[in-house]
């Protein structure tokens, strides 16, 4: 007799509880409809680019010649794909660094007057599944709480960048004390809403039909918050996964760029095997240090600026090759770990790459982009047109229907991205 097992069962003793991750024997009996492991979005940008020379292969297809880059990557040739010629329009802001806020939204002008961020793709996606899980989101950042998650009113959301923080957060009980704070928290917010709800209620009577539309889409958002604190406050009450590993420790060292990148990383499939959300951006930062990395002298940013000084550029790549292996230990952890009939890797979209083109010239097009698992045909090398690049979103578009989430366009994409 098949008996099938709960999603979130977990396996204990001793007062510990371990959480199980998707299993065959969690699906119906044979005859029913089978429970797929659902899908996952990762998404990791490193803001100071890659070196076009060491990524870029000169031919492209699925024969393309490997580079010094896609070397490090070569045990996972078959479980990823490399674009070339995708970019963001308009995106000469304020500031030369501006795209790093703009790499998840596509908003134009980045940084000039006037500008008001717009939703991310990771927000995006998070809206759709809201309370499924303990979170819509994790945004993740190597060096400080700057993020590339904004909300639909164009708010950044902080990034997460202590492990131990995050590791507590999501796996560690709270204390009785903080379950009281976080349900006062909770109450207060609905007690708010029920107040101007009902001071709205009385302008409704006092206003013009165009008014009173926009106070229904006003009533609207009071209603989706509502529902959302009431689904977070149900997530009080249930336990959170306990998994077989121990607390990461937070690195102090701001130099240790490397150390840091790859502790936030490792946390990324525990966050997803115990479906504690869908969707995670990591971004790998400046730490206005020089990274502490053997053959650098000098920091990632002024190296990124090099001038095309061959000793600047040994310099970056050796960080960037660092940065890589990071990445490719991240992946082959994805594709060690099973999920049912398959790897998590294949249930899980996974997009590294740069707002930057040419770190150099502050150059926001041509941007190296990498995408790994999903379930897509990989092993090739995709060129597009370097001098009308195509809109990064059109890829974003295959990324949010590859989540089950149809949506025809995303900000300034044109098409669904075909390749």
């Amino acid at each position: 007799m098949h008996i099938p097992i709960s999603r979130r069962a977990a396996l204990k003793a001793a007062g510990i509880a371990i959480s199980l991750p998707f299993l065959e024997a969690m699906n119906p009996a044979v005859g029913r409809e089978r429970v797929a492991p659902p899908k996952r979005m990762v998404l990791i940008c490193n803001t100071l680019g890659l070196h076009p020379l060491s990524l870029f292969p000169k031919t492209a297809g699925k024969e393309y010649e490997s580079t010094e880059y896609l070397d490090l990557l070569k045990k996972h040739r078959d479980d990823f794909t490399l674009f070339s010629g995708l970019s963001h329009p308009d995106q000469n802001g304020k500031q030369p660094h501006d795209t790093e806020m703009t790499w998840l939204t596509a908003a134009r002008n980045p940084g000039l007057g006037g500008f008001k961020n717009s939703i991310s793709i990771d927000q995006f996606a998070a809206k759709h599944f809201l309370n499924a899980t303990r979170f819509p989101s994790i945004s993740l950042g190597t060096n400080s709480q700057t993020s590339q998650s904004y909300t639909s009113n164009g708010v950044m959301l902080p990034a997460q960048h202590r492990p131990s923080n995050v590791f507590a957060k999501l796996f560690l009980d709270d204390s009785p004390q903080e379950q009281r704070r976080q349900r006062q928290r909770l109450a207060d917010g609905r007690s708010i809403l029920d107040s101007i709800g009902e001071q709205t209620q009385a302008l409704n009577r006092q206003t013009s039909s165009r008014d009173r539309r926009q106070l229904d889409e006003y009533f609207a958002a009071i209603r989706a918050a509502e529902l959302e604190m009431a689904e977070t406050e149900a997530w009080l009450d249930r336990p959170k996964p306990r998994v077989d590993e121990k607390a990461p420790q937070d690195i102090p060292d701001a130099a240790d760029l490397i150390g840091r990148t790859r502790s936030l990383m490792n946390l990324v499939p525990l966050i997803l095997q115990t479906d504690s959300t869908r969707v995670i951006t990591v971004v790998i930062q400046d730490h206005f240090v020089v990274p502490k990395i053997q053959g650098v002298k000098a920091e990632h940013h002024n190296l990124s600026h090099h001038g095309q000084d061959p000793q600047k550029i040994q310099q970056l790549k050796i960080i960037e090759t660092e940065i890589l292996k990071c990445f490719a230990d991240f992946v082959s952890r994805m594709a060690e770990a099973s999920e049912a009939d398959g790897r998590l890797l294949d249930q899980t979209s996974v997009l590294f790459g740069s707002n930057l083109g040419n770190a150099n010239a502050h150059n926001p097009r041509n941007l190296p982009i990498m995408l790994a698992g999903g379930g897509y045909d990989h092993g090739r090398y995709v060129a597009f047109d370097k001098q009308n690049n195509t809109p990064l979103c059109n890829l974003f578009v295959n990324l949010l229907g590859n989540m089950g989430i149809e949506s025809d366009s995303f900000a300034t994409s044109t098409a669904k991205l075909s390749w």
